[in-house]
């Protein structure tokens, strides 16, 4: 339990903390299947391509399957509702799920159903980070990807993850703080990197293989929803060298160099007069050439749209694209590269060979998370399903995370007058007091049943 250092505010320290209890049942795997390239059992002829091959490095691999695709293919899977390619036994692939303190519902990749009606859904990211304690954020990370490829095995989830948020939560007026570790860099650093690795690494310590894949978001000095006529589609962050270097950029540096992410989502937002997934300074020089990220650079959700409509960045659809591509973005959410990277190719305003190290990164990630390994059920971690969503010991550690969360305050020189003694019972009244739909938070998945816990500490005289 962390005591706060103000110890002029209470005699007894209540918290308010919401903890979702799914009661979830063992169900019987029903007939979803999970989405998966390479099914040699279906298609023997399959075996005969280097791409299909697991003993074979995973450069190998990417670089024979994108010397097999047309250009029309390649820009198919630029996009986060990759196209299929049926003549190389490659399904589509939808690339949005979400994870920010559970396995969510949002984006279009993953689902619940009888057969999986709620995930284990863990405090918000704000009063987890509040524990301090690095051991839990790995210990949670670790519980959402079990879950996450549990429900992947019964064709219920993706394997890549937009999560989590890490931006520095520096203005209160900015309603997703509750999203973040806070506003410190140091501890959204040490956050960062403790929950990526729960969430990516894997229980035979292979680090060229992925449990499921995490992203880190959104990059970068972007704190602003809507707000004095000023929303993040038309916000330009004014940022100093000094403070982007001291304040914003920490997290995701430890995102990907401690962390070895396999993703950095870019921003909707300006940097210094630049759309940050049209910087080349800020993707290519930093994520790419510095930090050496092993993943893929992806955009948010209409990004480029936004470049366009609301930044006017550029003249042409086609050069939108292009300045996208040539400043190190591998994947758009959205249909703009689908739409209009053909015309930027054709028009010389980007290489052939741009789009084929974009769609390159891509295609290493979900080889590395075994997506072109054949059947999930015959690999590590093809025995997980239903039943090892919602366990006790998932629902415990959320619990236990919960209470670590709790910060308590003392009053040491009571300047409030109450006795621990004379208070026989306390209630908590309002809107908020038994808030548990609104206290579940942002990007969380869906829940059966909820409870609500009031925690109350004797006093500390």
């Amino acid at each position: 339990m962390f005591f706060h250092p103000l110890q002029h505010i209470l005699s007894m320290a209540i918290a308010l903390l919401l903890l979702i209890i799914f009661s979830c049942q063992t169900i019987v795997f029903a007939e979803n299947e999970p989405l998966f390239a390479c099914n040699t059992e279906k298609d023997p002829s399959l075996k005969n391509y280097s791409f299909c091959n697991p003993s074979l490095d995973v450069k190998t691999r990417v670089n024979d399957l994108v010397k097999r695709l047309t250009l029309e293919e390649k820009i198919g899977n630029l996009v986060n509702n990759a196209s299929s390619i049926d003549r190389l036994g490659i399904p589509g692939y939808k690339w949005w799920s979400e994870a920010l303190h559970g396995v969510s519902n949002v984006g279009p990749a993953t689902h619940f159903s009888s057969l999986v009606p709620g995930a284990t859904s863990f405090p918000q990211v704000i009063l987890t980070a509040a524990s301090f304690n690095k051991t839990l954020f790995k210990a949670i990370g670790k519980v959402v990807s079990t879950e996450a490829r549990a429900m992947y095995n019964v064709g219920l989830a993706g394997l890549t993850y937009w999560s989590p948020n890490v931006n520095i939560f520096r203005d209160p007026r900015w309603g997703r703080g509750q999203e973040t570790p806070g506003e410190d860099p140091v501890l959204a650093s040490k956050y960062v990197a403790n929950y990526v690795r729960g969430l990516q690494e894997r229980d035979d310590g292979d680090k060229d293989r992925l449990k499921v894949a995490a992203a880190c978001k959104h990059y970068t000095a972007y704190d602003v929803d809507n707000w004095e006529g000023i929303d993040r589609y038309h916000f330009d962050a004014k940022v100093t060298k000094q403070d982007m270097e001291d304040t914003y950029q920490p997290p995701f540096k430890s995102c990907v160099l401690d962390g070895n992410v396999a993703s950095v989502m870019c921003s909707y937002n300006e940097v210094n007069g630049k759309p940050t997934c049209g910087d080349p300074d800020l993707l290519k020089r930093v994520i790419r050439g510095e930090w050496k990220l092993n993943g893929y650079i992806s955009s948010d959700c209409d990004s480029l749209d936004t470049m366009f409509n609301s930044q006017h960045w550029a003249k042409t659809p086609e050069q939108v694209a292009a300045d996208a591509l040539n400043a190190g973005l591998d994947l758009n959410c959205g249909n703009w590269l689908r739409d209009y990277t053909m015309g930027a190719v054709q028009g010389g305003l980007v290489e052939e060979s741009v789009v084929d190290k974009a769609v390159s990164n891509n295609f290493a990630t979900l080889m590395r998370l075994g997506f072109f390994d054949g059947d999930p059920s015959k690999q590590m971690y093809g025995n997980l399903g239903p039943k090892d969503v919602c366990t006790p010991a998932h629902q415990e550690l959320a619990r236990d995370a919960a209470r670590q969360g709790i910060v308590l305050l003392k009053n040491v020189f009571r300047p409030l007058p109450l006795s621990p003694t004379a208070i026989k019972s306390l209630a908590l009244i309002g809107p908020n007091a038994n808030a548990t739909t609104t206290m579940i938070g942002n990007y969380a998945g869906l829940y059966i049943y909820t409870y609500t816990y009031i925690y109350a500490s004797e006093c500390v005289l």
